[in-house]
């Protein structure tokens, strides 16, 4: 969620004083959203449910005749819940052009790596066999994932498989970090800093 708020603010979504209030009690921006996160159309309290949201809102844009396009996010971690292959099967049925998916492919969860827990590959196989429209690209890749985000097909759904580094490939944090869970304490957040303006400069 926190880089959703990032790009909020600068797309002048959010107010910027908004993110030093991040994570903090009773403020808004919430590190896993919830029914009062702002900007965000479905929240699902279990992984796995949002892409069956998606296609609800979706298909509501059908019904209405609303040339409008959903996006759903997801992550590799929810491709273990059954529930995503059912809806992807549903979404590929009704030929839901207007749905797109990004997933984020960072081969990681609470538990561990995804292939230590239950290997997903070959995940753009999976998706192509269940009738959806597949770009696998590096999701570190700007112009890679602008294009792909850009595609449409009329009759299939869209999945972007957007294949990334938890840690953000930032040398500066150390491979043994939980990147579900970093903690920045002052050490490692001037490293990070550090790291992040010489590659900006």
């Amino acid at each position: 969620m926190v880089v959703f708020y990032a790009v909020a603010v600068e797309l002048g979504l959010l107010p910027r004083a908004e993110l030093e209030r991040y994570g903090l009690d009773g403020a808004p921006l919430e590190a896993i959203s919830t029914e009062r996160t702002p900007l965000i159309d479905l929240n699902c309290g279990s992984l796995g449910q949002g892409l069956s949201g998606a296609i609800g809102l979706a298909l509501a844009a059908r019904f209405a005749r609303e040339d409008r396009r959903t996006f759903a996010f997801l992550s590799d971690g929810e491709l273990e819940e059954g529930q995503v292959w059912e809806a992807a099967m549903f979404a590929a049925h009704h030929r839901l052009g207007e749905l797109t998916v990004l997933l984020d492919a960072n081969n990681s969860q609470v538990d561990g790596t995804i292939a230590s827990v239950t290997s997903l590959d070959p995940m753009a196989d999976k998706w192509r066999a269940f009738g959806w429209h597949v770009h696998d690209v590096d999701g570190h890749d700007v112009a890679a994932l602008v294009h792909a985000l850009n595609d449409r097909v009329a009759d299939r759904p869209v999945i972007v498989i957007a294949r990334t580094d938890i840690l953000g490939r930032l040398k500066s944090i150390p491979p043994t970090v939980d990147g579900h869970f970093v903690k920045l304490d002052p050490p490692l957040f001037q490293a990070v800093i550090a790291e992040l303006e010489a590659a900006g400069a």
